[in-house]
């Protein structure tokens, strides 16, 4: 079902057009990505959907009852209320709906007769309306969606006023996902979080019961959460079906496809124009140029692939390759006073390009800034191989000189360098005309970046250290620095939270942890499955662990004489109890699987995927119920 429909939208910022003629479509069950360069129009056309500004031609047209959530980027939550109390605001109702059923309950127990049939009509009523509102769980709902974000029970009774403007912005997110409205507008939502809580936003997204628009620059969130991508371009929006590498490789075949016909079709027209040059001041063949000509005006040109002239161009060159051995570190400390990662183990080689990942605050930019000497190591060593050039990216910036021109910053480095050729690499990363003369003071996060990548080209070092080189890139840049490093002859070591980037770069990932450093001989693909072993694994002995402890708690437990007859009726009510869940769980799916197959089912598939959910979930609370009936029965039986 349609929610919302752009039709024919546009923006005007006096006589120029930001964007025009835009069409678009979101179901009730919509996952949309909204991409685009820096620029283009994204956060306005966010701005117009949800209804903040209208547009200037064209309209929005909403289903009446549609209720939408926009959350623009780097949104924080302001207010006076804990934590906990501004999450419960969503559930006003709800919690209304359970204050009532606490009047009545009191009210039952006072009167008999008619009045408390009435009472108890009314109470059956609400109870029902609470319990289909999901009002049993709000709370559990809570804590999950706060847990996600890393805020846990010590935190909440924090008052927000206390909170860092990250934590802000991550707390107006959760609150926005426990509002769930119908249309869920987020604006970079993945903007101040670690791959932790960004594994936990995309599960959470991936069951949202809403439609999602998304504006993100983190593509590997958007090829776990979206099947449709709207491309705002050059003023147009293009609607592709997919996830954002699909839709890469989507538009790429469109581009090559629409590239050939226009070669095709201008070697048809070089030659009827040759043709009629030739030809038209001849008698002979006049009224054949003349028809050539006709025919010319009359066919339908095809416009040439708009090629982006303002894309970034990157190259990291090397003047000399080094040794086979690049950096050595053994029982490495880093950290301040105290250490924030210890025994940190590397042994880089050449050509190598390592990933170092961890949480936010684990290290990873003190363990960069270790190896550059910016500060000091707390304990063990580092050794660099032979013939090693180092290119460091700092995400501070702070390399970069404020009162320096943009010109000034490359030639200084290199005065040997004639003004053609800095300017040739200026213009390389968008620096051009009055644009060098601009200080450095005057540029935004991006252009700071587009600086600093293009002196590190200039540099030609063989051993590029870079610490988060795609913040601030958008979408086009970061590509273009991903095929840059590709090809790059030297080795790389970085930190990065875009997974989409480690996964294109890396060739093994480095993870950081209080303890050490682990190894992972794989890109960030390969690294997710190892974890996920990992993680299973650790279950699984903990399960293994927590069954030992029952069992050696129980036989302690029988070796008391007046405890064992205790126990054993206890446990006989626990293996009765178990039974007869299962078997009112086995009726369950009985009788779901059942209604699966009658035939006003047949072709609805949103009611048919959930009622397989709802029987994966009976499934699963059975699979419990039985292994804790077998592990019951079995200490019953001892």
């Amino acid at each position: 079902m349609i929610i919302l429909q752009l039709q024919d939208v546009a923006r005007h910022f006096g006589a120029d057009v930001l964007f025009s003629h835009v069409q678009m479509e979101i179901q009730d069950k919509s996952r949309i990505a909204l991409v685009g360069r820096n620029g283009a129009g994204k956060s306005t056309l966010l701005k117009i959907i949800a209804g903040e500004t209208r547009p200037d031609e064209g309209e929005v047209i909403k289903r009446k009852d549609l209720t939408i959530g926009y959350l623009e980027q780097n949104t924080g939550l302001h207010s006076q209320k804990t934590i906990y109390q501004e999450m419960l605001e969503p559930f006003s109702p709800l919690i209304q709906k359970e204050k009532e059923l606490r009047r009545l309950e009191n009210e039952m127990a006072e009167v008999s007769g008619e009045e408390l049939t009435r009472l108890m009509q009314q109470y059956d009523q609400l109870q029902h309306q609470f319990q289909e509102e999901n009002g049993y769980a709000y709370e559990s709902e809570i804590r999950s969606v706060l847990h996600g974000f890393q805020f846990y029970e010590s935190d909440f009774d924090t008052p927000i006023s206390d909170l860092s403007g990250g934590q802000k912005t991550r707390l107006a997110l959760a609150k926005m996902l426990l509002t769930c409205p119908d249309l869920l507008i987020l604006d970079e939502p993945t903007n101040h979080l670690d791959i932790e809580t960004l594994r936990w936003l995309e599960n959470y997204l991936q069951g949202y019961v809403g439609a999602l628009l998304i504006v993100s620059h983190d593509r590997y969130f958007l090829d776990k959460v979206v099947n449709e991508v709207y491309e705002l371009e050059f003023g147009q929006c293009k609607h592709y079906v997919g996830n954002y590498t699909q839709y890469t490789i989507e538009k790429e075949t469109q581009l090559l496809s629409q590239q050939k016909q226009y070669e095709k079709q201008q070697q048809e027209i070089k030659k009827m124009e040759t043709f009629i040059q030739k030809n038209m001041a001849r008698a002979s063949t006049t009224k054949r140029a003349q028809s050539r000509q006709k025919q010319l005006e009359k066919m339908d040109r095809i416009v040439a692939p708009t090629a982006n002239t303002e894309s970034v161009r990157l190259h990291f060159p090397i003047d000399q390759p080094s040794g086979n051995v690049v950096l050595q570190t053994e029982d490495l400390a880093i950290g301040y006073e105290t250490p924030l990662a210890k025994n940190i183990q590397m042994d880089i080689r050449k050509q190598e390009a390592i990933a170092i990942v961890g949480p936010n605050g684990i290290g990873k930019s003190t363990l960069l800034k270790t190896i550059m000497k910016q500060i000091p190591s707390l304990a063990g060593t580092i050794h660099f191989g032979t013939n090693v050039e180092i290119g460091y990216y700092d995400q501070e910036q702070a390399s970069l000189h404020p009162k320096k021109t943009v010109l000034q910053e490359l030639w200084d480095e290199h005065p040997l360098t004639n003004e053609k050729d800095i300017r040739t690499v200026l213009a390389s990363v968008l620096f051009k005309g009055e644009d060098i003369k601009k200080t450095v003071a005057q540029l935004s996060g991006g252009e700071k970046a587009r600086l600093l990548l293009a002196k590190l080209a200039m540099q030609k070092e063989n051993f590029l250290i870079l610490d988060e080189p795609t913040n601030h890139l958008d979408l086009d840049s970061k590509e273009v620095l991903e095929d840059a490093l590709i090809h790059y002859e030297g080795t790389l070591l970085f930190v990065s939270h875009d997974r989409y980037f480690i996964n294109r770069i890396a060739t093994k990932i480095i993870e950081l942890t209080p303890e050490g450093s682990i190894l992972y001989h794989g890109d960030y693909d390969y690294y997710e499955e190892k974890k996920a072993e990992e993680e299973e694994k650790k279950s699984l002995l903990k399960e293994e662990e927590q069954k030992e402890e029952i069992i050696s708690s129980t036989k302690a437990q029988y070796l008391s004489s007046k405890e064992e007859q205790k126990e054993r009726r206890k446990l006989q009510r626990a293996v009765d109890a178990l039974e007869e869940k299962m078997e009112e769980l086995e009726q369950k799916i009985t009788q779901i699987q059942e209604e699966m197959c009658l035939p006003e089912y047949q072709n609805d598939s949103y009611a048919l995927n959930q009622m397989h959910e709802t029987v994966a979930q009976l499934e699963e609370e059975y699979e419990q119920a039985a292994e804790e009936w077998e592990e019951k029965a079995l200490l019953l039986e001892e």
